[in-house]
């Protein structure tokens, strides 16, 4: 651990599991690297500040009622949360500078926060105070997603069946339904285009963009970011897997008994199932998940939100005598440690990008059930790309899960599957080690932000 230099860095989460992880993670690392670390949260999704007691947090209310924190509409949240927020951060910032300096408080080098808010340059700005933009996405994503309002004007939907299938050559490796259920319904449309130009102008001004993927997973759109971005871009990830204390950052409380689970099971002989920390399914698609795994005569790893099934409290829906010694269902699980684990030889995913990376470090496989967002393409690359996992194409049948896990977990061609995988940890893993892309770009960003 390197001494603190006195300079202090502000972070600012956007209040999304999928968002905060990230986050906490790059504070670690500036925290390895010397700078003094103060967190600015909402109420809503609030971190966990005893996990990190080397930090200091500060929490701002965030104007959500209860109904609006309990929403499934996530675009609904976060423009509450960029209306609301913008003069509770002005002020915690004004008391923030104005202690700043003090032996205690140290200089404040910049803001960084994630590209989600789109009212935090123009604060920045007034506090002449330089400000970074967190992206927590894939970068191909975030490059892309940035074109969905010109898409839209120029007509891409409504696409006939018949060319589903087919690619989208300012999107790839995406397919035109997987555009489709990016780009949303008519009523989605005109808010989703307002909040991505949105992004797009308020980053532009940023004095970095610093993003958690790195060359070996980013390269070609890293190449063309110029074309957007005049300013320094930083891909600094896979975050995890800095050589940092290890610290947790969920906003789930995770089920430590899995670890003793794993350790009865044979090397690589489970499948670990987990969708994520905002997907829902229906009843019906989770008994259809339920039979398929149990059909595989597998052992399998089950995270079951509460909540996650639509109409239920857990999983009061599974017949009894379900189990039946084979699996295990927990509400949360240590996910780092599970996938590291020796036991763990799949991964059926949504591929949030958090999951997606964090699966590749630990050389697992996976099965690919993407259902919003960025976590299509980020299964495409796993399946299309890299050829790293299985595409499941949306079918939630029990058939369909059945075969997808029996191919991945028992057959050659999960083991050719699994080459890959391994090949592509070492490339990722090495990016970080002294001397790598991600290591190399890190210098550069905590050398920028002294510079200050």
């Amino acid at each position: 651990m390197e001494k603190r230099n006195k300079t202090r860095v502000i972070l600012f989460p956007l209040p999304l599991q999928g968002c905060i992880n990230p986050m906490l993670q790059l504070a670690k690392i500036l925290f390895s690297r010397g700078f003094s670390i103060t967190i600015i949260h909402t109420l809503f999704n609030a971190p966990k500040s005893s996990d990190h007691p080397l930090f200091t947090f500060l929490q701002i209310p965030d104007g959500l009622s209860e109904s609006q924190t309990q929403s499934r509409d996530v675009l609904l949240q976060l423009t509450l949360l960029n209306n609301n927020c913008e003069n509770p951060l002005r002020e915690c910032l004004t008391k923030l500078i104005k202690g700043s300096g003090t032996e205690e408080g140290g200089e404040i080098s910049c803001l960084i926060d994630d590209s989600g808010w789109v009212f935090t340059q123009s604060v920045a700005d007034s506090f002449n105070l330089p400000r970074f933009v967190l992206c927590a996405y894939k970068f191909t994503f975030f490059l892309r997603h940035l074109l969905v309002p010109q898409l839209r004007r120029e007509g891409f939907l409504p696409f006939p069946d018949s060319e589903a299938e087919d690619s989208v050559p300012t999107f790839q490796p995406l397919r035109k339904k997987d555009l489709a259920r990016i780009m949303g319904n008519k009523d989605q449309a005109e808010p989703l285009d307002d909040y991505l130009f949105k992004i797009l102008e308020t980053t532009k001004p940023a004095s970095g963009l610093i993003v958690m993927s790195c060359e070996e997973l980013d390269r070609d759109s890293l190449s063309e970011s110029h074309k957007v971005f005049t300013f320094p871009i930083y891909p600094i990830g896979p975050p995890h897997i800095h050589d940092v204390p290890a610290s947790s950052s969920s906003l789930f409380e995770p089920d430590q008994s899995c670890i003793p689970w794993l350790n009865t099971r044979e090397t690589r002989s489970v499948i670990y199932v987990s969708l994520g920390s905002i997907v829902t399914i229906t009843e019906s698609q989770f008994l259809e998940i339920a039979c398929g795994l149990r059909q595989t005569n597998l052992s399998f790893l089950w995270v079951v939100r509460p909540g996650s099934v639509q109409g239920r409290d857990w999983i009061e829906s599974l017949p009894s005598g379900f189990m039946d010694g084979k699996g295990k269902i927990v509400k949360w699980a240590p996910q780092l440690d599970v996938l590291a684990h020796r036991a763990t030889g799949g991964f059926l995913t949504h591929n949030g990008w958090n999951s997606t990376l964090e699966s590749i470090c630990e050389g697992v496989p996976m099965i690919s059930l993407p259902f919003v967002w960025d976590q299509l393409l980020n299964a495409r690359f796993v399946s299309d790309v890299w050829r790293i996992g299985i595409h499941l194409e949306g079918r939630i049948e029990r058939r369909e899960i059945e075969r997808a896990v029996t191919r991945l977990m028992v057959e050659p061609e999960g083991e050719e599957i699994r080459e890959r995988v391994n090949v592509l940890r070492d490339e990722v893993r090495r990016s970080v080690q002294r001397g790598g892309s991600s290591s190399r770009y890190l210098d550069e960003l905590v050398d920028r932000i002294t510079s200050f």
